[in-house]
């Protein structure tokens, strides 16, 4: 069980370096060098496509390993959390279409308060909280009716690879849109959804 449960980890670190590498700036801006304007357009496919590909060992050896099973949640409180999980996966697309500009891989490698970074415009699902996706996940997560130990290990990993990940995505939208963003996380929480939508 310890060996399946290192495999699994060992899974989960390939996947977050490959992610993380994909994700960060030296990695766009070279990309931006190769592919030119078609850079945009092309990112986001691809770097889904890819991340599906790199988090399908995990998934299937999860499957295959999940290891002893610590509680299952009876009905009807199960289906009650599959449904809040539902909820959270349909929401969590409305984080892109709510601010695409955030996306651009061009608005992300300029310079703050130029016309290429683009106006912060708060809208839609950010007006209620800062990382719908971080929320969202979290979520998904932990709303899973069942737990065996190889997943919790896994959950408590990519708990804080998302926490972790979302603290360096606000560094660069700090940087991107300077105090703006600022004042707009004194306003709305991170994970807690705002009582009041921001304005």
């Amino acid at each position: 069980m310890v060996s399946s449960t290192i495999i699994l980890v060992f899974c989960l670190v390939a996947f977050a370096a490959i992610h993380s590498f994909m994700a960060s700036l030296p990695f766009k801006r070279r990309l931006v060098r190769v592919l030119g304007s078609k850079a945009d357009t092309l990112y986001m496919p691809v770097f889904s496509i890819i991340a599906v590909i790199t988090i399908s060992p995990l998934v299937y050896l999860l499957i295959k390993n999940p290891g002893p099973i610590l509680y299952i949640i009876p009905s009807p409180w199960r289906w009650l959390m599959v449904g809040v999980q539902l909820i959270a996966a349909l929401v969590a697309p409305r984080a892109i279409l709510d601010a695409p500009h955030r996306f651009k891989i061009r608005s992300q490698l300029s310079a703050p308060k130029t016309p290429e970074a683009g106006p912060l415009n708060i809208r839609g699902i950010y007006r209620w909280v800062r990382d719908p996706f971080l929320f969202t996940g979290l979520i998904i997560i932990w709303f899973t009716p069942f737990m065996t130990v190889n997943l919790l290990v896994i959950y408590i990993l990519s708990t804080i690879y998302l926490y972790l990940g979302s603290l360096h995505w606000e560094t660069r939208l700090v940087t991107q849109f300077g105090d703006e963003y600022r004042e707009y996380q004194k306003r709305v929480h991170r994970i807690i959804p705002h009582s009041g939508a921001y304005r």
